[in-house]
């Protein structure tokens, strides 16, 4: 009661000072102003600058708080990478197709790294391939492993590469694994004490910072990627990450996914990633020289490809300018399988002007996402989409977690990103893009054996206003954040 008595003074006696209205009346214009400018400045769409603007307007201080917390944020340290590989710029590797080379010099100039080859590409599907041959891999390593992922449980699937880790370090192999500390919130620095306590480095990309106020807080900028590089030699990348919902040897209703097994110069690509995002994590940079020297020797391989970076710490939009433009460079087909697609207006104005132009242009996504309202946000799209002549279909069997793009007969874009503007402008993402016919004629196999139990999307499918249009409609809505 006493409580109670104390604020209803306290808030008697703050409504009785002279002119208080006026006060908190110019506080909030002032307030408005300041914000104002500093978000219009930011030069970012229309939709999302009024956005901010209205809800800093709606929500004094709760709106400055939700921007502070969830509000674009920059960070610059992609622009040392375009400087050391801008000198290489006009000198693209050759050996491809006009378009492919133009595809390959938008990557170069929006990424900052060059084309480069392969040797051998293995396209992997879910964790029973992906995993064994993973464990192999770390098992031969004589110099160093690096592992860079988005989830890491402390399941079976995290036990059995952690303790395969922790003999190569206890071998003298430098061990080093980045994870990211929300998407890997279930492994503990305990969990991986073992692996530590054998010589191996573990680091947590982008951690909480409660304590540091003054230090805007990092909830959307993760690292999305799925890297591994052991001794310089061998790569891996894709869209599975290390947990048991991933492996469907261990669960029915496992994830349908992709990874890729590489070899050749284009693990260098892959290195140089890793590298980058551990000396950003760590502040640490002695190691490098280190890994330098231990890189094998270059060899070109028969396979164009050339690797893509994208984050936050970049305002070109690598992977998105890359689908958007590998679709306008098609003349045959463009087949799309992504676990949520949440395109912009670039993206779906690519889509279904190829559809309107005669080629075969199919969607490939889940039937029931993770979450329900990414289901029904997706689905908000298919009726312009079919309007155009795009084919859609959806996935059943399990949760489609695969992130591919096959255009034509030799274009093939495998990696961590989805086809939504987290991935595209939010998250650290990794994919590949490959000008290779023996790359995209594996890409086109397995999509063609997804269709075999993906139904195709009819007109005439359930339209009723409350189980179908209006949730959608209101999805929709959310889509600039999911």
């Amino acid at each position: 009661i006493w409580m109670l008595e104390w604020l209803h003074t306290s808030w008697t006696l703050f409504w009785a000072i002279p002119h208080i209205r006026l006060y908190l009346t110019l506080g909030w214009i002032v307030y408005l102003v300041v914000l104002g400018i500093y978000i219009v400045l930011q030069k970012r769409e229309p939709a999302a600058t009024l956005s901010w603007l209205i809800s800093l307007a709606t929500l004094p201080y709760v709106g400055f708080a939700i921007y502070y917390i969830f509000g674009p944020q920059k960070i610059t340290r992609h622009r040392a990478r375009r400087r050391r590989h801008r000198a290489g710029l006009d000198e693209p590797t050759g050996g491809s197709s006009d378009e492919a080379m133009e595809l390959r010099t938008l990557a170069q100039a929006t990424t900052g790294m060059a084309p480069t080859t392969a040797r051998g590409v293995q396209l992997l599907v879910d964790a029973g391939q992906k995993y064994p041959a993973l464990l192999a891999d770390i098992a031969t390593a004589n110099d160093h492993v690096h592992l860079e992922y988005y989830i890491y449980n402390p399941d079976q699937s995290g036990i059995a590469l952690r303790d395969a880790l922790v003999e190569r370090a206890r071998a003298g192999v430098h061990v080093r694994l980045l994870v990211d500390a929300m998407g890997s919130k279930k492994a503990t620095r305990r969990f991986f004490a073992p692996l530590v306590d054998a010589g191996g480095e573990v680091a947590w990309f982008h951690p909480s910072r409660p304590f540091l106020l003054w230090k805007r807080p990092w909830i959307n900028l993760r690292t999305h990627r799925k890297i591994v590089v052991i001794d310089g030699r061998v790569g891996y990348l894709g869209g599975i990450n290390i947990t048991d919902e991933q492996d469907e040897r261990l669960r029915e209703d496992a994830y349908r996914d992709l990874h890729l097994r590489i070899e050749g110069d284009l693990v260098r690509s892959l290195q140089e990633i890793f590298v980058e995002d551990w000396a950003y994590t760590t502040r640490k940079t002695e190691f490098v020289g280190a890994v330098v020297r231990a890189m094998p020797p270059a060899a070109p391989g028969p396979i164009h490809a050339q690797l893509l970076a994208s984050g936050p710490d970049s305002p070109w939009e690598a992977i998105h300018r890359l689908h958007v433009g590998a679709i306008h460079a098609a003349s045959q087909r463009v087949w799309l399988a992504t676990p949520y697609f949440v395109p912009g207006e670039a993206a779906m104005m690519a889509l279904t002007s190829a559809a309107l132009g005669g080629l075969d242009v199919r969607l490939l996504v889940p039937k029931m996402s993770d979450s329900r309202l990414v289901t029904y946000c997706v689905r908000s799209y298919f009726d312009e989409l079919l309007a155009a002549g795009v084919k859609v279909y959806e996935y059943g069997p399990r949760m489609l977690h695969s992130k591919a793009m096959l255009v034509d007969d030799h274009i093939a874009l495998i990696g961590s990103a989805n086809f939504d503007h987290r991935s595209f402008r939010l998250n650290f993402e990794a994919s590949i893009l490959f000008d290779d016919k023996a790359v995209a004629a594996q890409l086109e196999q397995q999509i063609e054996r997804e269709f075999a139990w993906a139904p195709r999307v009819r007109n005439d499918r359930d339209r009723s206003l409350l189980r179908a249009r209006l949730p959608e409609a209101m999805a929709r809505l959310m889509a600039p954040l999911l």
